[in-house]
């Protein structure tokens, strides 16, 4: 019964989160640690701040991967699903649900909507290059960095250059020196300390890497594969997945460029993890009335990955964190993370949604609203679409 209970608080604790947790990756850490940190005291700021360390880390979305690691360590393996779920249950459904409306029309890129969630993802991913140009990049050598990662990805677009810029901005990190904080070793809290399960976590990790070369090349193998690379390989949060998941779904015509994007604009308007997009996706890749089986399939494979990842790591984080080596790559690997951000900003995104100078007006406008005024995104996401629609 206790154990049930405990199960139920964590979920409780986390869908509370999920439904209201507006804003994006930074936000929801915000929420996070007033929710399990200030108001119930699951864990203090020092256990709260190596999480968050280890899950910037690590590929994948760092608020869902730092929501996984508390439910695991406060209730075990249960308490992490409970909490991952919980948190990803109404971004999912609100996703899963747009992808039916947007089955529904007719032609695409004909609806003012469209053009207006476009004109919004050119705001939010402006803004998201912005301020983590300003935290990640604070010297010469890191914004070279970010310019010549953003210039190779304008030249050789694909998502193995990407993943090879993100190694490259590691190493040259680690080149750069390796000044920086170091940590005392402390054991984390929680249930996780196991090394025989950490590794066997990280081995099935690295064998799904696999599927689609030792299982028939079926559509559904296809669809998982491209997903679960999209959450293994992707440093950065959801904006940066957006150039890796267009690079593998629009080219093999799974689905346009209007559709990518009308679903990328409108996950700015819902709470929760922006990976949700892939619920939409892979509704609109699956199609008929049964799409969601599709969503359900997309979720599960990009969400994975990073599960896997927290559950491997957390029993050698301890450790790895106070090297310096550790420290340096990773200010490395950010720094290109913006390059990746800021190719994408331009393609697809801005030249998609902008078209002339009243686009051009329209997405300034967006963009002072969210950084200026700080206007939550959701509000600017839903704004930009209503003048979309009424727009001449």
């Amino acid at each position: 019964m206790a154990r049930i209970t405990q199960l139920a608080e964590v979920g409780g604790a986390f869908l509370k989160l999920g439904t209201t947790s507006f804003g994006g990756p930074v936000a929801h850490l915000g929420y996070i640690r007033a929710e399990c940190v200030e108001r119930r005291r699951w864990l203090d700021d020092d256990a709260y701040a190596d999480l968050v360390a280890l899950c910037q880390f690590l590929p994948g979305p760092t608020s869902s991967q730092v929501v996984y690691a508390i439910g695991l360590q406060r209730a075990g393996i249960g308490g992490a699903l409970a909490a991952s779920l919980a948190f990803l249950m109404p971004s999912a459904l609100a996703m899963i649900g747009f992808a039916y409306g947007v089955a529904r029309v007719a032609d695409l890129r004909a609806a003012g909507w469209l053009h207006g969630l476009k004109l919004a993802a050119v705001a939010v991913v402006a803004q998201a290059v912005w301020a983590m140009g300003v935290k990640l990049c604070p010297d010469r050598p890191r914004r070279t960095l970010a310019l010549l990662a953003a210039a190779i990805l304008l030249v050789v677009p694909s998502a193995l250059v990407q993943v090879a810029v993100l190694a490259a901005g590691a190493v040259a990190g680690i080149g750069l020196g390796r000044r920086g904080p170091r940590t005392d070793p402390e054991a984390l809290p929680g249930r996780v300390r196991g090394h025989l399960g950490a590794a066997l976590a990280l081995a099935v990790f690295a064998l799904l890497l696999l599927v689609r070369h030792v299982l028939p090349p079926a559509r559904p193998v296809l669809v998982f594969d491209a997903f679960y690379r999209a959450g293994a390989l992707v440093f950065g949060g959801g904006h940066v997945v957006l150039p890796l998941l267009r690079e593998a779904l629009v080219p093999r015509g799974w689905l346009g460029d209007d559709a990518f994007l009308a679903g990328y604009g409108a996950a700015q308007a819902v709470p929760g993890p922006l990976f949700s997009f892939a619920g939409y996706l892979g509704t609109v890749i699956h199609g008929g009335p049964d799409g969601w089986k599709g969503g359900v399939l997309c979720l599960v494979a990009i969400f994975l990955p990073s599960w896997l990842l927290i559950a491997g790591a957390l029993p050698f984080w301890s450790v790895l964190r106070t090297r310096a080596w550790m420290q340096a790559a990773l200010r490395g690997a950010n720094a290109a993370v913006v390059g990746v951000l800021l190719a994408a900003l331009y393609t697809p995104v801005i030249t998609e949604g902008i078209h002339g100078p009243r686009d051009v007006a329209a997405a300034l406008v967006a963009f002072g609203l969210l950084e200026v005024l700080r206007a939550p995104p959701w509000s600017v996401v839903l704004l930009c679409a209503a003048a979309g629609q009424w727009a001449p």
